[in-house]
């Protein structure tokens, strides 16, 4: 492709173009608009001045007669700026007035109105002029004519063809400049964005698009294309995490199915022992399957809410559901369990993962609140609360609590601290309450309850659009 074909193809010139058919367009109807306009004033004007002389001549003719309107004629043509007078004979001679000469058959077009005719001064004043005038015949066979001279409205047109022919080049150097700035400003970061998306797809998930603060549209798709750019190499290092923790977490359990079952065939035959290798091996694949359920559970969470999931529910009610389904199992362990809920809060979202988020806490608080032999009863309260139009809910307990340093860390998948891997498990219930956290657009804080942890989570009570 050439050089000019590749000008004529880029939107800048496309769009250049278009502004300069438009502002040409507009351009030249309301010059035209204007001409015309003052035209038909001026013409209107000089119809009324032409027509106000005659009536004028007229009252001098009723009151004075034919001398009268020789007299007037004569007095007003020397006048300066007067209009134009001819008086002629049946013969055409010319009687008084101040124009030499007019078309000879002019006077055989009287009656028809005001008319533009060619004409000439007796004043000496050179080249013969334009004229509207209007050809009365009077008592005794002689011609009139009064005019006046339509020079200044010529000019004017003339004032406006050249105003015209300015506003169309200035049109055109506008639309250039035009073109010259959308080509090198514009293009530009179209070309910028172009080169950041290139570098992308090869790969590199760190290139961000240029922002150069001014706020514009270029800057605000910018920020917006930045923001999903983060979001994408959040999910894929996350992706990435994931089968790296699937690979190290799941080796292990299914190295032991393998050697179990390997044990097994390797041993004296035994119906006994085929069978406790095989429950142990179906223990093993119920743990794997909880694992993968979780994962999966996790992503779907992550992908986005479906149509119709988020419904109005009623807080306090979830809280005393998980309550309820969690009492014998606390009771067995000795684990004190209450559920406040002062007042109800009423907020839109997922019951059924709400309610999931709620029930690992309790497991969670459960299995690793308080180690074997210790010297208090573990107690857990499940709350509810609203602050300032979000909902709070708080799960706090009396046991060990997680150290600081590890708070953020324990909601990332797979993650299991040191006093927590004598427990079944698999590191994937506090980063599923993370994603359900995030899935209504909450925030999620792990705190000491001194002693104890607490989860406090809070909750727009209205969606967020």
């Amino acid at each position: 492709m050439t050089a000019l074909g590749k000008v004529v193809r880029t939107t800048a010139f496309k769009l250049s173009v278009i502004y300069f058919v438009v502002f040409s367009v507009f351009a030249v109807a309301f010059v035209l608009y204007l001409s015309w306009s003052t035209n038909t004033l001026l013409e209107s004007q000089l119809k009324e001045t032409i027509e106000t002389e005659i009536r004028g001549l007229a009252e001098q003719g009723r009151s004075g007669g034919l001398a009268a309107i020789f007299q007037t004629i004569e007095q007003r043509s020397h006048s300066p700026g007067a209009s134009l007078y001819l008086i002629t004979d049946v013969n055409g001679r010319i009687l008084t007035g101040n124009i030499s000469q007019v078309p000879a058959d002019l006077f055989e077009r009287s009656g028809m109105g005001m008319i533009t005719v060619p004409y000439e001064r007796n004043l000496g004043e050179g080249p013969r002029h334009l004229a509207m005038v209007q050809v009365l015949r009077l008592p005794g066979g002689f011609w009139m004519l009064v005019g006046r001279d339509i020079g200044e409205r010529e000019e004017f047109r003339q004032i406006i063809g050249r105003a015209l022919i300015w506003a169309v080049a200035l049109l055109i150097g506008l639309a250039l400049v035009s073109w010259f700035f959308v080509s090198r400003r514009v293009l530009k970061r179209i070309d910028s964005v172009a080169a950041t998306s290139r570098r992308i797809m090869a790969g590199d998930l760190t290139r961000r698009l240029e922002v150069t603060g001014t706020g514009d549209e270029f800057d605000r798709l910018a920020n917006s294309l930045n923001a999903m750019l983060e979001r994408i190499e959040h999910l894929l290092v996350q992706l990435r995490n994931v089968s790296d923790n699937i690979a190290h977490d799941l080796k292990t359990p299914l190295t032991r199915l393998r050697n179990r079952v390997e044990s097994a065939l390797a041993g004296p035959p035994s119906d006994e022992t085929y069978r406790a290798a095989l429950v142990s091996t179906i223990e093993e694949s119920d743990r794997l399957i909880q694992t993968f359920n979780a994962l999966l559970m996790i992503a779907r969470i992550e992908a986005g809410p479906p149509e119709g999931a988020m419904t109005e529910v009623e807080a306090g009610a979830i809280v005393r559901d998980v309550a309820e389904l969690y009492e014998p199992v606390a009771e067995e362990q000795g684990v004190e369990l209450e559920a406040v809920t002062p007042e109800p809060v009423t907020l839109m979202a997922n019951r059924e993962l709400l309610g999931q988020a709620l029930a690992n806490l309790i497991d969670n608080a459960i299995k690793h609140g308080l180690p074997a032999g210790a010297d208090r009863q573990l107690r857990i309260v499940m709350s509810t609360a609203e602050e300032h139009g979000r909902l709070v809910l708080r799960v706090a307990d009396n046991g060990v609590g997680i150290p600081e340093a590890d708070r953020a860390r324990v909601l990332e998948r797979f993650v299991r601290l040191e006093k927590s891997r004598s427990t079944a498990g698999s590191g994937l219930g506090l980063s599923l309450v993370n994603a359900v956290v995030a899935f209504h657009n909450g925030t999620i804080e792990l705190a000491d309850n001194a002693p104890g942890l607490s989860v406090t989570i809070r909750i727009p009570i209205a969606p967020e659009t």
